[in-house]
């Protein structure tokens, strides 16, 4: 299996606070890995550490085969583009110079783009169906179509992997489809390698081809989505009583939250 990501033996602390402990799993190349667990499993620090922003303290990151230690700030941000979780669209800038603010890995000394650097902009604002809204400010769009500012940004670095983290959070039904669809059009039409954080957990059964389920800094299951997405794994992640069965669009499960006067395993 040719992987993007793997990570072994990954421990991470914040002071006293061991936010990971002993973190094992590999992502294979064009693959679509989502991440999920409840708050305070470490979900972001891991996100953090693999795009590069925080050093693994113990254990081994390699990113295409390659420990991350020996990439250059340039090359890491020309292998893997991150889009946090909250990011602030208070600038003043236009939907294409902010996208255009990707290719800041490749460009030279003085910074300056270069004519191949304006068509890749314009590329991933069309992929993104941004195209009505290039020369409008970011403070003027909707919390969706910010969003797909950021990835179009991403998807500008030409990158091997694509680091989100919630990138559905606070957006309606529609665009959370949308952004997922986008995720599944990157996989499958450029080759990208797209890992996600994800507190939908019925969204990451939709559309992951593989899933890691994280609880108290350590994995509790990891593999295809019918593995991990199961009300045992579940109810004893998330403390809470759940219900797992076939989503009626087949193929995946479907997790139903249910409340205390509905439980019937009281």
């Amino acid at each position: 299996m040719n992987t993007s990501i793997n990570v072994k033996n990954l421990s991470h602390s914040f002071g006293e606070n061991l936010v990971l402990e002993n973190i094992s799993f590999q992502v294979p190349q064009r693959d679509f890995f989502i991440i999920i667990g409840p708050n305070g499993s470490g979900k972001t620090t891991l996100m953090k550490i693999i795009s590069g922003i925080l050093k693994p303290q113990n254990g081994r990151l390699e990113i295409l085969n390659r420990s991350i230690d020996l990439y250059h700030r340039k090359s890491l941000a020309q292998t893997i583009a991150f889009v946090p979780q909250m990011l602030s669209a208070d600038f003043p800038f236009t939907v294409f110079e902010m996208v255009l603010m990707g290719r800041s890995p490749y460009l030279g000394m003085l910074g300056l783009e270069q004519e191949n650097d304006l068509k890749i902009a314009n590329q991933a604002i069309a992929f993104t169906g941004l195209e009505n809204l290039a020369h409008r400010k970011l403070d003027q769009l909707s919390g969706g179509e910010q969003q797909r500012v950021f990835i179009a940004r991403a998807i500008c670095q030409k990158p091997d992997i694509i680091l989100l983290d919630e990138p559905t959070a606070s957006l309606d039904l529609a665009y959370q489809v949308r952004i997922m669809d986008l995720m599944e059009q990157l996989k499958k039409e450029k080759g990208i390698t797209v890992v996600m954080v994800s507190h939908d957990v019925n969204l990451a059964a939709m559309y992951a081809d593989h899933l890691i389920l994280l609880h108290k800094g350590q994995v509790v299951c990891q593999g295809l989505p019918d593995e991990v997405i199961t009300y045992q794994t579940l109810e004893a992640a998330y403390g809470c009583t759940l219900l797992v069965d076939e989503s009626p669009l087949g193929k995946s499960p479907r997790v139903t939250l249910v409340p205390r006067k509905y439980s019937i395993r009281e």
